[in-house]
């Protein structure tokens, strides 16, 4: 190869480097101002303090649940719980729910959006809570909808609910993992998961649930706030219109609204088998409730159920019977 050549092989390998060197770094200096402009507008975000109820969080900024749901309308939405033929007499009561409720407002529970919102989403929640822990039947006294939180424990387990397959949060000696709770708890990697979500070991102890009413709440509030899996929403982020549904879920009818909190909760146990009594009573007491907080049924969203969603997880027929669902 002549000298001349070879100089300018040189020549362009160099301008070429140099090149791939300019690019490199016009890149890195573009995903380095978006890096700080993202952290420019978060710190930008106006964050409130308001005491032991909701501190360093843009959405203490909004009002609070205490500002909005007092004590009478808890006793009004739960009239019947602690009547003599319930079976969690004493047990619920307002200041547990509002104490596990601090730990989640922070983050968005029941603190996002405008008043009408926050309040729609406390009747979403306190539906599936007393939709899941109801005592009250057809010609019940007040209604079927009167009768929530009846229950903190499933009544006649027919099993331990123990999964030996699941490793990461095996069973343990002793331990019965039936249905406990607000939104009741089944199966030990469902307590694993919650144990880990509140930071105490239900793991070792799931008879936490039906013992400490502030535990039975805050593990319904960590289900309702996280999600199942990875790119899914929780249910809250369906419910207040965080979560925008690919092509894929609206292909399969997963749209925000409450009837995706009940895809997301419960899945094909209740989801797409068409408008089953098990949803209707899940829907009938959320609209219950937002009557009885003024809001009024008239305001409970679009897509409020899910008979025709394909759920966002199929389980295959032995899973199906491991469902999270409610046990009485």
């Amino acid at each position: 190869m002549k000298r001349k050549t070879r100089n300018k092989i040189i020549v362009w390998t160099l301008a070429l480097a140099a090149a791939a060197i300019l690019v490199g770094g016009t890149i890195a200096l573009v995903l380095t101002a978006g890096t700080w402009k993202a952290q420019i507008k978060k710190s930008q975000e106006k964050i409130c303090n308001k005491g032991w109820e909701c501190s360093g969080s843009k959405y203490c900024c909004n009002d609070t649940i205490t500002d909005f749901f007092k004590v009478y309308q808890f006793e009004n939405l739960f009239a019947k719980r602690n009547t003599p033929v319930a079976h969690a007499v004493g047990f619920w009561d307002y200041q547990a729910f509002i104490i596990a409720a601090a730990l989640f407002e922070p983050q968005g529970f029941c603190t996002t959006g405008g008043k009408q919102m926050q309040m729609m989403e406390l009747c979403a929640f306190l539906g599936h809570v007393g939709a899941k822990t109801s005592c009250g039947y057809g010609v019940a006294t007040g209604g079927p909808t009167a009768w929530g939180l009846c229950y903190n424990h499933e009544m006649s387990p027919d099993q331990t609910y123990c999964d030996k397959t699941y490793t990461q949060w095996p069973c343990v000696e002793g331990a019965e993992y039936y249905g406990r709770g607000a939104i009741p708890v089944y199966w030990n990697y469902n307590y694993g998961a919650a144990g880990d979500g509140i930071k105490v070991d239900l793991l070792h102890h799931p008879e936490y649930l039906e013992q400490n009413a502030t535990l039975a709440f805050m593990a319904a509030m960590w289900r309702w706030m996280t999600p199942i899996k990875k790119n899914q929403p929780s249910a809250h982020e369906a419910f207040v219109g965080t979560w925008k549904p690919t092509k894929n879920d609206t292909l399969s009818k997963r749209l925000p609204g409450f009837g995706a909190t009940m895809n997301i909760l419960y899945g094909e146990s209740i989801c797409g088998k068409g408008f089953i009594d098990a949803m209707n009573t899940i829907i009938s007491h959320y609209q219950y409730y937002l009557d009885l907080m003024g809001v009024g049924r008239e305001h409970s969203g679009d897509n409020r159920d899910c008979a025709e969603q394909l759920p966002f997880n199929p389980s295959s027929p032995t899973d199906d019977q491991k469902q999270q669902q409610s046990g009485s």
